[in-house]
């Protein structure tokens, strides 16, 4: 009985180790890190100095996500994925969260009524419950409320800095955001924050891909924590661009990952992710994580932007 209790603490805290974190500390910093070193000098003069505390801020959702703070981990855990199989039939996917609790709850009461009649159609794999929102995940919503946060805080700015008003206040929430921000969008850069086969392959499996609960972790974690200094990004960032619509610029960059799901398999299966790696694996991670910190850029850059624009205001739901 002892060494079965011992066993299953092991079990738990692999299964923490494999689903706490996104790049792992190391990889959220770099992201952040070369982000923040790419901001162009019309965005304000405040956040060269910024630099360290939005490097800090990469992993801090990572750090909700302890058992200890029951209720923070429970209400965020669905914001670092989304598992875009689920939804690959939708033809689009509404800008608010509430409008995708509804269409995901239509998806799944139409699968329960299909399985009255016949319980076995469908794969084994899916069930109605995987339609739920906390299963299917949340990564994009989140993103873009934080991002929108971040547009609010530099219009504030804006209007302090044109009334001659102090603006230290509201800098210390724009670096906030502008870190808290870079955590999801580094999660995105990561294929395996976009699918049902985040941590072993899941379904008809052919070419044999791994399907033990390790892949995630050995790819995002400790790889990239033992190889960071092999595979520098900074040179791959280009200048930002401002994005024509960030909620489907946003959606674009989640289905460009996920079209990499598949090519995590292969180099694990190749030992890309053990010790060194190899070559093709240490540039197939250095490319994600270019991804991640350039896209990271572009959303500060529209959000500074974005922020020119006069509010039409609105009233109060309630």
């Amino acid at each position: 009985m002892r060494k079965l209790a011992v066993a299953l603490i092991c079990m738990s805290f692999m299964s923490f180790l494999q689903q706490a974190f996104g790049w792992g500390d190391e990889g959220h910093r770099a992201i952040n890190r070369a982000a923040a070193s790419k901001l162009p000098a019309d965005m304000p003069a405040f956040l060269r100095s910024a630099a360290e505390r939005i490097e800090y801020l990469g992993p801090e959702p990572d750090r909700w996500r302890h058992q200890e703070e029951f209720a923070l981990k429970n209400s965020q855990e669905p914001d670092h994925f989304i598992d875009l199989e689920r939804i690959a039939d939708l033809p689009q996917l509404p800008p608010g969260r509430y409008q995708f609790y509804e269409l995901l709850y239509e998806k799944r009461a139409a699968l329960l009524a299909r399985r009255s009649g016949h319980p076995r159609q469908g794969p084994p794999h899916a069930t109605p419950d995987d339609l739920l929102p906390e299963r299917v995940g949340l990564q994009p919503y989140i993103t873009l409320e934080v991002y929108d946060r971040l547009k609010v805080a530099f219009r504030e700015y804006r209007h302090l800095k044109a009334q001659g008003q102090k603006t230290d206040a509201v800098e210390q929430n724009i670096v906030f955001y502008m870190g808290w921000l870079g955590h999801y969008v580094g999660d995105a850069a990561n294929p395996l924050h976009t699918t049902v086969k985040y941590n072993g392959w899941v379904g008809d499996n052919p070419n044999g891909y791994t399907t033990e609960h390790r892949i995630h972790w050995m790819m995002e974690g400790s790889f990239v924590a033992d190889n960071l200094a092999r595979m520098p990004f900074l040179g791959l960032l280009q200048p930002p661009a401002k994005l024509g619509n960030p909620w489907q610029d946003y959606l674009a960059f989640l289905w460009s990952s996920h079209g990499l799901v598949e090519k995590c398999y292969q180099l694990e299966k190749t030992g890309g992710f053990i010790g060194a790696g190899t070559a093709e694996s240490r540039e197939f991670i250095r490319r994600r994580l270019a991804a991640g910190a350039q896209m990271l850029l572009n959303m500060w850059y529209t959000a500074w932007k974005e922020s020119e624009k006069p509010v039409v205001s609105g009233q109060p739901a309630r």
